[in-house]
């Protein structure tokens, strides 16, 4: 029998990750713990031993950041989950020097930075610290700390670009609804270069990228196909040219969604791009530039896993790479193409023996309409026949489950269960049309492809259709609510970890700062709230409507700090449940916001959560 693997094995932050190389290839900066913490350590690139941590942040784990030049770093952070992000620099230079908060404004939230080729040493921000629902562009200085304004009350999605001469480009909403890449002159007029249609892309169109002489823009574009694929849009012309395209796999945009996953576009030091990712069961890079292609080709052989996170210096001799995989993972090479020799820097987690955890694997669920729904089955290794089985849908719902590391699927499946992950109509990166279906169809059609999956599997003997459990976050909570809600009888367990039980509260809480943006996907797939009708229709389809119906044994995990679920709605599903004596475990965090990121947090609830299914589903358990 495969040995259990301790909760804190899983969850807890990995030794080294998120490695990137110094401009000049002689350092390499990484997330390592500090005070149990993630923080950003600097070691020469030859000798990881003296390391040095250069981040102190002994509250809340870094995540991300990034080099600026050989000298300075800088790094986003909020407060308890607060996710009011603010941009802090890191001097390199001098290790005594204090970290600098670069956006120093109370209650500001910086929504985006980018760092231009083009311009060297200057941060592009967006952020709200003039007045909470105005977004403005700003350019800082990081060395000085200087702030100016590019573009007050910025109406553009995402942000202003800026380009070598300093002329500004965004992204914008027309009156009819369309996406509109839009030229700021000098003067203050508008040239609209291209417009979009504003359903091929819910959450904006991604990604956006100026080219590093600010003629053209690499943009994500469906067009008139199905896919979603990479086009340079000339900024002079408007004229669209295809880039390294791929028949039927759409672009990695999960980078749109969770910003520690690489970016589709595979740039050099300068900007130019070198390869675009696509993806679909598992990642395709395809090169654009002939030598990059023989350097993919060595660091392709290195591993069976897909290529994650690239670096290289600004010669592009040194690279690093951190693979993907569902076994081994983190591990990371630094390859050196003008030796040919590569080595092993680190495994992100080596206490964790890739033999034990469980392979991933791509399947095809169809639907009941006949719609192949992509999905991904993990089994425990000594898997035979029926067992039980947890359901996990993700989250988003504008995003989609990947193959790769995941510690919830390995958790669940070492501990016995068949793990289920689907991406049902309205996920993407599976074509315009699987993306579209999704309309109008929270708690309907969506919520159809689950029970589907579940139908599935019990087919495919691969689930006791008596102990099937589902486990989902943030919109994945809102699936496992509506779950047990709207199909009481179907699930033995259910499990919401900061899942949205009222869509309407939901999306009037959102800030409003960030309410244009919403038109293409919460406003087209559920409704406006502020239209009487659309309220009412939201309120049927939230869960807090129907907690009466809830008899399955249900557990409740909330972040007191969420700014996107409020612990108020929590408090009422659980009020309900235990008034009518239906069991439920609730647990709230006092320092944690939407998903959880305290490493004591996330061993508390998963050992919760193993008891809890363990003794609703017959799985296995070490903290009964």
């Amino acid at each position: 029998m495969t040995p259990l693997i301790p909760v804190e094995a899983l969850v807890s932050p990995p030794e080294r990750a998120g490695a990137t190389l110094s401009p000049d290839g002689g350092r390499i900066a990484f997330l390592a713990p500090w005070k149990d913490r993630l923080n950003v350590w600097v070691a020469p690139v030859d000798d990881l031993d003296a390391a040095r941590c250069v981040t102190a942040d002994g509250t809340r784990g870094i995540l991300q950041y990034r080099w600026v030049d050989d000298r300075w770093l800088v790094y986003a952070q909020d407060t308890g989950g607060d996710e009011h992000f603010h941009l802090h620099r890191v001097d390199l230079a001098d290790p005594d020097a204090p970290i600098v908060d670069l956006t120093p404004f109370p209650g500001a939230r910086v929504f985006g930075h980018d760092l231009p080729p083009a311009r060297p040493g200057r941060l592009v921000v967006t952020m709200n610290h003039v007045r909470p629902e105005r977004v403005d562009t700003c350019e800082i200085d990081v060395a000085t700390g200087e702030l100016t304004l590019v573009a007050a009350g910025d109406t553009e999605v995402g942000g202003t670009m800026v380009g070598p001469d300093g002329d500004l480009y965004g992204i914008g909403q027309d009156d009819e609804g369309h996406w509109t890449v839009n030229h700021r002159r000098p003067d203050g007029s508008v040239r609209v270069v291209a417009a979009l249609d504003g359903a091929d892309h819910p959450t904006g169109p991604f990604p956006t990228q100026l080219t590093p002489d600010g003629t053209g823009l690499w943009i994500g574009r469906h067009g008139h196909t199905d896919r979603l694929r990479l086009v340079h849009l000339d900024l002079a012309t408007g004229v669209e040219t295809e880039v390294a395209g791929h028949p039927t796999y759409d672009l990695d945009t999960r980078a749109q969604v969770f910003p520690t996953i690489p970016s589709p576009l595979i740039r050099d030091r300068g900007g130019e791009l070198l390869a675009v990712r696509y993806s679909r069961e598992r990642q395709v890079i395809i090169p654009v530039d002939d030598g990059f292609e023989a350097v993919l080709e060595q660091l392709e052989a290195l591993s069976d896993g897909d290529v994650g996170a690239l670096s290289t210096d600004a010669s592009g001799r040194r690279w690093l790479v951190t693979f993907v995989h569902d076994r081994e993972w983190g591990a990371t090479w630094l390859y050196d193409h003008a030796t040919g020799e590569a080595r092993l820097l680190f495994r992100a987690h080596p206490h964790l023996d890739p033999a034990t955890l469980a392979p991933t694997v791509p399947v095809t669920v169809r639907a009941r309409d006949g719609r192949d729904l992509p999905s991904y089955l993990t089994r425990p290794l000594d898997a035979e026949g029926p067992g039980p089985m947890v359901l996990v849908p993700h989250g988003g719902p504008w995003t989609r489950d990947a193959w790769g590391n995941d510690p919830v699927a390995q958790l669940f499946a070492n501990r016995g269960y068949a793990v289920l992950q689907v991406n049902f109509r309205g996920s993407t990166g599976f074509g315009r049309d699987h993306m579209r279906a999704g309309i109008g169809e929270l708690a309907g059609a969506i919520q159809d492809d689950l029970v589907d999956a579940v139908s599935w599997a019990v087919a495919e003997g691969y689930a006791d259709p008596d102990r099937v459990g589902v486990f989902g976050g943030s919109y994945g909570g809102y699936a496992t609510l509506t779950a047990v809600t709207r199909d009481p009888g179907l699930f033995a367990a259910a499990v919401d970890y900061v899942g949205i039980s009222n869509l309407a509260t939901f999306m009037l809480a959102l800030p409003e700062a960030i309410r244009p943006g919403l038109r293409h996907n919460w406003y087209a797939y559920v409704g406006d709230p502020e239209d009487p009708a659309q309220y009412a229709d939201m309120i049927e389809r939230s869960p807090i409507t129907h907690a009466d119906r809830i008899v399955t044994p249900l557990m409740v995990f909330q972040g007191a700090n969420d700014v996107r679920v409020p612990q108020a709605e929590s408090d009422t599903i659980v009020a309900s449940l235990r008034a009518r004596g239906v069991e439920v475990d609730y647990r709230v965090y006092a320092d944690e916001g939407h998903m959880f990121a305290q490493t004591e947090n996330l061993v508390d609830m998963f050992r919760a959560t193993e008891r809890f299914l363990a003794e609703h589903l017959g799985g296995r358990s070490l903290t009964r």
